[in-house]
């Protein structure tokens, strides 16, 4: 991380603190109990973030989770336990929260069916107990104002493309959660696309996973219907092997079994060429 994150996040820490301790005060000695305590979890949220995670604890994602961790979790095992045990897998689940909340948020309101979507996937992917810490980690921040531009920048700068491919599949998910793809959400996701450094072609290869039309199963490939056989062949092949869940399976083998859904799309679409040119 560099120093001018490291900056930030000792500033949001100190911040956090501050106010914890001016609570303590104003509470009274009734409450000295419960606010030495919240000055504790304080103070040990501090020291791990001051061990270091990864870089998505640092600039604008970090300020956004900071007090949603700092109030959930009394020390660092115990996030690692949820988060992930790897920076890596903490970086990619904090990322999935922040991003997932810009998408929610894309048209105003947060819908019932986007929350009970991610409510399915956090269930399916880690279990009822995690699920259940990531969702409140998820209400918290969506109370907050996210500036996409700069969350989006950073995820860009740190994470690699293949999880950055299966981040945007997962946003579309979402998007496409109460049945239709609205067009606030396809900006929002597509923003996002853009300053994560994710390529016009596989942005428009994982929207049509999404959004229907007549040449959906070509775009998937990131082709268009003129293609030859044989580009078709060469097309799919890159494709298969882009999308291969191995490349994401440093994550945890929750987010590469989620990965395989992609890879999925990718032979239906396949598949249905196949069947039309018949070969």
């Amino acid at each position: 991380m560099s120093s001018l994150l490291a900056v930030a996040v000792v500033l949001v820490i100190v911040y956090f603190l501050f106010k914890n301790v001016n609570r303590s005060r104003s509470t009274g000695d009734g409450n000295r109990t419960g606010s030495a305590r919240s000055i504790r979890k304080g103070s040990n949220y501090s020291k791990w973030i001051g061990g270091g995670l990864g870089w998505a604890f640092g600039g604008p994602i970090g300020a956004i989770i900071g007090f949603a961790i700092g109030s959930m979790f009394s020390n660092a095992s115990e996030s690692e336990q949820y988060i992930g045990k790897t920076s890596q897998q903490r970086d990619f689940n904090v990322s999935l929260l922040v991003l997932s909340a810009a998408v929610m948020k894309a048209d105003g309101s947060v819908k019932k069916s986007e929350l009970d979507y991610v409510k399915r996937f956090y269930l399916s992917n880690f279990g009822q107990e995690r699920a259940e810490k990531y969702i409140l980690m998820l209400r918290e921040i969506l109370k907050q104002d996210i500036q996409v531009y700069e969350v989006s920048q950073q995820v860009g700068r740190f994470m690699d493309y293949s999880s950055k491919l299966q981040l945007l599949h997962y946003l579309f998910g979402i998007a496409s959660a109460d049945g239709a793809t609205h067009e606030t959400e396809i900006d929002v996701i597509s923003v996002i696309a853009k300053y994560m450094g994710i390529s016009s072609s596989d942005f428009q290869s994982i929207k049509a996973m999404f959004v229907k039309d007549v040449d959906s199963a070509y775009k998937i490939l990131g082709i268009d219907s003129s293609a030859t056989d044989d580009e078709v062949k060469k097309a799919y092949r890159e494709m298969a092997k882009k999308y291969h869940p191995d490349k994401v399976a440093y994550l945890g083998e929750d987010v590469r079994k989620s990965a395989e859904l992609k890879l999925q799309e990718v032979n239906e679409a396949y598949d249905k060429i196949k069947k039309q040119r018949g070969f």
